[in-house]
């Protein structure tokens, strides 16, 4: 078994008081977002915040709208991926990946793909002790199990829904609140302000 080549350091952890804990994860997040999606188009500023980078400087509008509801964020494949950035920092990826999943599963039109589809998506995020199990009830389980012997479009409807409002309640307003969010729609803002006083 490999030994921990500093013992002292995996301890050190441990001793933290919560505070840092907290700071360090918020520290995290920020950076994850910063520098986890360079395909978002962005850049580090002289201020180390974050920029909006040149594929987004006409998506300032969109941005905006996120914060308008759940819905918009998710229409927009850039909130997508910002928000699905700021779960990895979080943690919980795997209901916005499901969520996908599931938007994806809806399209399939071949029966066949659709049973192998459905228990694929059951085996990684629906069953119990799944590598990515999205937090659902029992039932809600049972229920989506029972489904996948006759597979449909809408066998993960219910788990698919129960996740949704997980997402909306719990992560979507720590998303909004976030300082990589904030950031962004000061930057958004002002470009918005910009655009209208050169018109």
């Amino acid at each position: 078994m490999p030994r921990c080549p500093a013992p002292s350091m995996c301890r050190g952890w441990a001793a933290l008081p919560a505070a840092c804990l907290e700071r360090a994860k918020d520290f995290k997040t920020r950076l994850g977002i910063l520098l986890h999606k360079p395909e978002l188009g962005h850049r580090m500023g002289s201020s180390s915040k974050l920029q909006l980078g040149t594929k987004w400087r006409d998506s300032s509008k969109e941005v905006l709208e996120w914060r308008e509801s759940f819905d918009q964020l998710l229409k927009s494949k850039n909130g997508v991926t910002a928000f699905h950035t700021f779960l990895k920092t979080e943690f919980s990826e795997e209901n916005l990946d499901f969520w996908l999943a599931c938007e994806d599963f809806k399209k399939t039109r071949s029966k066949t793909k659709l049973a192998s589809k459905a228990n694929r998506i059951f085996e990684e995020f629906v069953q119990s002790e799944a590598p990515r199990e999205v937090n659902i009830d029992h039932e809600t389980r049972e229920i989506t199990r029972k489904n996948l012997s006759g597979a449909t479009s809408a066998c993960f409807n219910e788990a698919q829904a129960k996740t949704r409002t997980l997402m909306e309640k719990d992560s979507y307003p720590r998303f909004l609140k976030s300082a990589s969010y904030q950031d962004m729609t000061k930057q958004a803002s002002s470009r918005c302000i910009s655009k209208r006083s050169h018109t």
